[in-house]
């Protein structure tokens, strides 16, 4: 007997959507992936914005570095005075000692006097024979011009005329000598020219001072200065009149000045001549180029108390406002971007 027909096979249902078919455990876990993709989105933003605030930041350094007014090549300099005697003699008197602070017209030491005590009294004795011997020359000639030609000469009357005026000329003559051997006198007492302190003194009682030779160094502490070295191409930031601070080595607190000048000159080795007259240029040029240094004097406004300025001292020297070099670049920095926006427009 056959076997009857199978029974009809139900209709499959629709199919439902993932999330519906998915077992009950996994569907908590849909939250925690989005979170996860939302986090790594978030650490790739903040890495790239890490990134451009590097990439600001370095060429922000790197600007400032190469053309911004600042150097550490400063220098402090000041002005001493070489004292030299204006006459020669032995020194009696030695009245300063080494780092001794001085006041212009103070007594640094004094020559033997004696000699020019004689110069002078032997000036004034000759210039009183002078004086006599005027005054016989002009009572000669005054007797010569009343005779009449009957008992003198006309040529006799000019002789004695010419003779007293020699006799006048002598009696200046003698005059400026007198004049000469009392500032000899005087300047046996050498005295400091300028405000500041004695320093590196050898010289010592018994010396024998030689005319016109340095024996005292005084450092004038009123002609203080910085020197500061800027690169070549910083030197279009460098103005005449802009603020100056410098920070000395062995200080923190900052000394505040103004630029006074700029050097329009320094040495170089290709303008030597050679023995023909001819320039000397060195042959080798190397890849790198360093550049030059320029001298830049600026006056010192105000030293912080505590500070004592000594000469040679090395100090960094910025030019301008604070922060305005920053403000600049910002501002160039920002003109770029809008100009380089509105060419690709």
């Amino acid at each position: 007997m056959p076997d009857p027909d199978p029974p009809a096979r139900p209709a499959s249902p629709e199919p439902e959507s993932r999330a519906d078919t998915l077992p009950a455990s996994e569907e908590p876990m849909l939250p925690a992936r989005r979170r996860l993709r939302l986090g790594r989105i978030l650490r790739l933003a903040a890495t790239g914005l890490v990134l451009a605030c590097a990439a600001a930041a370095a060429a922000f350094v790197w600007s400032y570095y190469v053309t911004a007014p600042w150097t550490r090549d400063g220098q402090v300099r000041v002005q001493v005075a070489s004292v030299a005697p204006q006459v020669s003699g032995q020194i009696v008197e030695l009245r300063v000692t080494d780092n001794q602070t001085v006041r212009k017209g103070d007594l640094l030491y004094r020559i033997d006097p004696f000699d020019f005590e004689v110069a002078i009294a032997s000036a004034e004795a000759e210039m009183k024979n002078r004086e006599a011997d005027l005054q016989v020359k002009r009572t000669q000639a005054q007797r010569r011009e009343q005779l009449t030609t009957l008992s003198t000469s006309i040529e006799e009357k000019q002789q004695f005329e010419g003779t007293a005026k020699i006799a006048e000329a002598a009696l200046d003559s003698a005059k400026a000598q007198l004049a000469q051997a009392r500032i000899n006198l005087e300047r046996t007492q050498v005295r400091s020219p300028v405000n500041g302190r004695v320093t590196n003194l050898l010289l010592r009682t018994g010396d024998y001072a030689t005319k016109g030779t340095v024996n005292v160094a005084v450092i004038d502490t009123d002609s203080f200065w910085i020197d500061g070295y800027f690169e070549e191409t910083k030197m279009a930031h460098v103005r005449v009149g802009d603020r100056a601070e410098a920070v000395l080595m062995g200080f923190g607190d900052i000394v505040r000045g103004t630029v006074e000048s700029i050097t329009l000159g320094i040495s170089t080795a290709n303008a030597a001549p050679s023995t023909q007259g001819l320039p000397s240029v060195n042959p080798v040029y190397t890849w790198v180029r360093l550049a030059q240094r320029v001298p830049v004097r600026i006056r010192i406004d105000h030293v912080p108390e505590g500070v004592t300025l000594v000469a040679g001292m090395t100090c960094t020297v910025s030019l301008g406002e604070a922060g305005a070099r920053g403000r600049d670049w910002l501002l160039v920095a920002w003109n770029r971007l809008r100009g380089g926006g509105a060419a690709a427009r």
